[in-house]
C-alpha cells in the first residue's frame, strides 16, 4: 500500500495523461481538416501513446491496492496558425508533462516509496524520446518552411508512424 497523498497525485497524472491524449486528438483533427494526413497520423498516433500511459498508471494504482479517482478533463485548444506553432506547443506541453513526472519522483523518494520510484523511471525515461521527438519535428519545420514542398515531405514521413503500445512491450 502506497500513501494517499501519492495516490492523490497519480491520479492527477492520470488526469494529465488524458488531457494530453485529448490535445494530440484535437491536433490530429486539425490537421486532417487541413488535408495534412501524415500530421494528423503523428499526432493521432501520440494520443494513442497518452492513453496507454494514462493506463498504465490506473493499473498501477490498482495493483498496489490503492483507489483510481478520474478526473475531470479539460477541452483542448482545436485551432493552430501552423504546423510549426502545433509542434511548438507540442514540446511546450511534453516539457510541463516532464515537470509533472519531476514531481511524482521526487514525492516517491521524499514518502521512500521505492515501488512508485521504480515505475515512475520508466516515465522519466520516456518523456526524454517524447521531448526530443517533438523538438526535432520542430526544427525540421523551420530548416524546410511552414508551407510548401518542404511541409509536404514531412507530412509524408509523418504519416509512416504506427502505434506500438507501450503496455504490450512489458
Amino acid at each position: 500500500m502506497f500513501s494517499n497523498n501519492m495516490i492523490k497525485a497519480l491520479n492527477k497524472q492520470i488526469q494529465e495523461e488524458f488531457f494530453s491524449a485529448y490535445l494530440y486528438q484535437s491536433m490530429s483533427a486539425h490537421f486532417a481538416s487541413e488535408n495534412l494526413s501524415g500530421i494528423a497520423n503523428w499526432f493521432s498516433v501520440q494520443a494513442k501513446e497518452e492513453m496507454t500511459h494514462a493506463f498504465k498508471i490506473y493499473d498501477f494504482i490498482i495493483e498496489r491496492g490503492g483507489k483510481v479517482k478520474l478526473l475531470a478533463v479539460n477541452e483542448p485548444q482545436d485551432l493552430w496558425d501552423s504546423a510549426q506553432k502545433a509542434f511548438e506547443d507540442a514540446l511546450e506541453h511534453e516539457k510541463h508533462i516532464t515537470r509533472c513526472f519531476d514531481k511524482l519522483m521526487d514525492q516517491a523518494m521524499e514518502e521512500k516509496d521505492h515501488a512508485t520510484r521504480i515505475f515512475l523511471e520508466w516515465f522519466v525515461t520516456e518523456q526524454i524520446e517524447e521531448e526530443a521527438s517533438a523538438s526535432e519535428i520542430v526544427e525540421k519545420i523551420k530548416m524546410s518552411g511552414n508551407h510548401g514542398h518542404g511541409l509536404v515531405m514531412l507530412d509524408k514521413e509523418l504519416g509512416q508512424r504506427v502505434f506500438v503500445s507501450s503496455l504490450a512491450q512489458e
